[in-house]
């Protein structure tokens, strides 16, 4: 009899959903069904979470696209990662009095991307009119969408400093003078008003408008028209306090914005076992879960029990050797010479899997590829404390899963994820975030803020992912898709800063090694580290650090202890909001599958 799980893993043969809100894969099942394809519902969901998430991701956030297409029998990466402006130089940053940049406010922004990332899917991949798609969220921002709890919660965190400081905030999301209640309606009408203006401008209606011609007229009035335009005077003429305690104004610019568009990139590949598993560029954080795999490639997993002290001890030493290369080697490849195919091969792995020892490694280990001396900053600030002070990495025991925020909207580094496979076999996996809420002021005339991506990025000239102009952040979004002998099969991933690569490889081996489905991995207790910096504002380390889910038994804490980890034990269930769908083919057909997070009682499946 198959194992008890919080829900069913869905299964059917038309199209399967998992998004991190059930209105999102309700309006990307609704795509779906009126004949739109993986692409098409993405867009849609997209939108909507948006609108329906705002603690969590926003319009003018990120959103790196994972594709598998059918028709091209090819996976791409649209990077929905913007740039950091022409004006963010480290010098600028120095003179400024700042050794990081803060983690709220205006300095922080990128070039938001998230817009031309899912309009260009929608133009490339997708078939139906951008208009048709973003009704739905459109529609909620006007009419009202039923508030979650967490988003009362952030709200009443920084409710103070929106009313005391950015008060175009409060005008939004303190109505009355008072954070929304869960359960009751609640509306934006200055964002539903934004999309409005969009589409009007964009000739949604006007019998001469094709649907490309739409798209591309959409992407003028976000790029290069009143959307960056608001922007431009915001940065400009405003000066907000941040999370340096201090105030600051913005270097982000209307130029910066017109400039820049979301590249489509081959994504990095690595041959797990007969599964072939596809990640963003080292650009993101994403090639850690291969590395993480490239090292786990010479163990025995099989036998080994998923909540016992073995299993756990291998994933996390394999994970801090991968997180240590990352700080050490990963930045945006247009600027780093990156050693990606090294740090990949089997030498290298052969040689760094020996550091791995029945005894918890307490020391930040990069490698050394091709012979080059690793360069490794850490933040601090443990210490500190006062408004704005305070780590935004998810905290798995802080309300893992939704944003940690200070009085001063420092905040952790959550997001949204959703996942789509349609009955033509192409797939979607894309994991949106930024411009949340709490990370900076409303921008009054769009109805949203800027994101504060650009926190990620050192102030060292040293380090590979130090700040410059038109250089990526390396970004922590990482969506995953994987191929089953070199067919389409899975669409992964989750929310959760530095711990996505963590809990996503968790959910991998779980699938090929202990036979369990998806809903049995999503569902099995999870465990993540933080030994290597954190990628947010004060970007501060943890060595040894070994945060695991309530559920495991007492005897794997007790040996990892003895083993040297520094273990603490959180709520039952407190891990990452891990979605995913995927295909199986059987003698009688294609069986699609899909599966969603109990954690946070948001994440929803859906499928037929």
């Amino acid at each position: 009899m198959p194992a008890f799980t919080t829900r069913p893993e869905i299964r059917g043969t038309f199209g399967v959903v998992a998004t991190t809100h059930w209105l999102a894969s309700s309006v990307a099942m609704s795509v779906l069904e009126k004949g739109g394809n993986a692409f098409d519902a993405a867009v849609a969901a997209g939108f909507t979470l948006q609108v329906v998430e705002p603690h969590l991701n926003g319009p003018l956030g990120e959103a790196p696209i994972l594709v598998y297409s059918a028709k091209h029998r090819r996976c791409d990466m649209i990077c929905g990662q913007g740039v950091a402006p022409a004006a963010a130089t480290i010098a600028r940053f120095k003179s400024l009095g700042l050794d990081l940049i803060p983690g709220t406010g205006l300095l922080a922004a990128t070039v938001p991307g998230a817009f031309d990332a899912w309009v260009r899917l929608l133009r490339d991949y997708g078939t139906m009119p951008l208009p048709e798609l973003m009704a739905p969220a459109l529609g909620y921002a006007e009419q009202g969408y039923p508030v979650v709890g967490r988003i009362r919660d952030t709200i009443m965190t920084v409710a103070e400093l929106f009313r005391r400081e950015w008060p175009t905030s409060a005008a939004v999301y303190l109505p009355g003078g008072q954070p929304p209640v869960p359960g009751k309606l609640f509306r934006n009408p200055a964002l539903a008003a934004t999309y409005k203006r969009v589409l009007a401008e964009a000739g949604a209606g006007g019998k001469a408008s094709g649907r490309d011609q739409i798209i591309e007229r959409a992407r003028d009035a976000w790029y290069r028209g009143f959307v960056a335009e608001a922007i431009d005077r915001f940065c400009r003429t405003q000066k907000v306090l941040d999370a340096s305690g201090r105030r600051h104004g913005g270097l982000l610019n209307a130029d910066d914005m017109a400039r820049w568009q979301a590249p489509i990139e081959a994504p990095l590949t690595y041959d797990y076992r007969g599964y072939t598993v596809v990640k963003g560029g080292p650009w993101s954080q994403g090639p850690v879960l291969l590395q993480q795999l490239a090292l786990l490639q010479g163990f025995d997993l099989d036998g080994l029990d998923p909540v016992g002290p073995d299993f756990v001890h291998l994933v996390t030493e394999c994970a801090k050797l991968a997180y240590a290369d990352r700080e050490a080697w990963y930045g945006d490849p247009d600027f780093v010479d990156v050693p990606m195919a090294t740090l990949l091969s089997p030498a290298y792995n052969e040689a760094r899997r020996k550091l791995v020892s029945e005894r918890a490694s307490l020391e930040l280990r990069p490698g050394r590829p091709d012979g080059r001396e690793p360069y490794i900053l850490v933040g601090g600030l443990e210490g500190a404390a006062g408004p704005g002070i305070g780590e935004p990495t998810v905290g798995m025991y802080d309300g893992i899963g939704e944003p940690t925020t200070s009085p001063l909207g420092a905040v952790a580094g959550d997001t949204v994820h959703l996942d789509i496979i349609d009955r033509w076999g192409n797939m979607v996996s894309a994991t949106p975030s930024g411009g949340w809420l709490q990370s900076s002021p409303v921008i009054p005339e769009l109805g949203f803020c800027l994101g504060t991506r650009l926190q990620i990025s050192w102030l060292d000239e040293k380090s590979p992912s130090s700040l410059m102009p038109g250089k990526r952040p390396r970004s922590t979004l990482s969506p995953t898709l994987a191929l089953k002998n070199g067919e389409p099969w899975m669409a992964f991933g989750t929310p959760g800063g530095d711990g996505q690569d963590q809990w996503s490889t968790q959910l991998f081996l779980h699938h090929v090694h202990h036979g369990m489905n998806l809903q049995e991995a999503i569902d099995c207790p999870e465990f993540n580290n933080d030994h290597a910096p954190s990628s947010f504002y004060p970007r501060a380390a943890h060595p040894g650090s070994l945060l695991l889910e309530g559920r495991f038994p007492q005897t794997t804490l007790r040996a990892l202890a003895e083993r040297g980890h520094t273990v603490r034990y959180g709520e039952t269930w407190s891990g990452g909001r891990l979605t995913a769908c995927a295909r199986e083919e059987t003698p009688e057909g294609t069986i699609l599958k899909a599966g969603a997070n109990p954690r946070g009682m948001q994440t929803y499946a859906v499928g037929r």
